[in-house]
């Protein structure tokens, strides 16, 4: 009977479980419809802004036969200082989400290293930031509560320390990693170079169709207050896209959680009707025999 008892008390324990990961991936749903809004309509932006950066881009290249001579626009082909800045989660039970972006992050670091360059890690996010503080890898710097609560001025701020540091030459290159939302069951590692803006990849099907017309500026006012307007929205936008694919990926392994408890729950609950089985076979054997000694 005590075997009765233990698989009884799993059961009970599972099924306990199964109840907590049902309820998280309802949580995870209603959180999830919020999220996608928001990232919805921050894209909208983004691509617009995106879009204006790539024709005012285009069109200063075409006044200018050199290119544009611009610090934000100069490539440089062998880099000797990167700055990476990752974004993950601050809280777990969420399957491979923050695995895939430390993945994807340490692959690029090696690479960097490999190079001969020296890298520079900047983490967004409990998981990440444990993880590389675990391996011993320094980051210039880390914030922990922003990927589950994103704010545009905080992501300004974070991402302009880094800005200034490139302005200044103290690193040529600034690349933004995160897990971003596609749909409902589907996340995709997003690696953006935000600057230098690389200008081979600008799409200018849009140019020809609009009536713009950009004036020579001197000093480049124009173009440098919209290029930091686009790198903190990238950072904003990268915030919120990862948070909505955060949640997707949380419902989904709950989901997963809660079917393969309700399956532990079929395969304990038939090991317990079996075993009640064989210990009623049991006394009704010591029963008989008990009897029939009478005789």
């Amino acid at each position: 009977m005590a075997n009765l008892k233990d698989i009884k008390r799993k059961i009970s324990s599972v099924k306990g479980t199964q109840k907590t990961t049902r309820a998280m991936k309802l949580v995870s749903s209603a959180k999830l419809k919020r999220a996608e809004e928001v990232a919805k309509r921050s894209k909208v932006y983004a691509s617009k802004l995106t879009e204006l950066l790539n024709e005012i881009a285009q069109k200063m290249t075409q006044n200018n036969e050199n290119g544009i001579d611009n610090v934000f626009f100069k490539e440089n082909k062998n880099p000797k200082v990167v700055d990476i800045v990752f974004v993950s989660a601050d809280k777990g039970l969420c399957g491979g989400f923050n695995y895939q972006t430390i993945k994807r992050t340490s692959k690029l670091l090696r690479e960097f290293e490999e190079a001969g360059a020296t890298v520079r890690l900047s983490g967004i996010g409990k998981k990440g930031i444990a993880y590389y503080k675990y391996n011993k890898i320094d980051m210039i710097n880390e914030i922990e509560d922003m990927s589950s609560s994103p704010e545009y001025s905080r992501a300004a701020e974070f991402i302009s320390t880094l800005v200034e540091d490139y302005i200044q030459g103290k690193t040529d290159k600034i690349i933004l990693i995160h897990n971003g939302y596609v749909n409902m069951i589907t996340q995709e590692i997003i690696e953006q170079q935000l600057l230098p803006i690389d200008t081979k990849s600008l799409d200018l099907s849009s140019v020809s169709l609009s009536e713009l017309e950009v004036e020579p500026d001197d000093d480049d006012t124009l173009m440098d207050a919209l290029v930091r307007k686009y790198v903190d929205y990238s950072m904003y936008y990268a915030l919120l896209n990862s948070l909505a694919g955060e949640h997707s990926a949380r419902m989904q392994a709950m989901d997963a959680a809660t079917k393969n408890a309700g399956e532990m729950v079929n395969r304990l609950t038939v090991a317990y009707n079996k075993a009640r089985q064989e210990a009623i076979t049991t006394e009704l054997i010591e029963i008989i025999s008990g009897m029939e000694s009478l005789k």
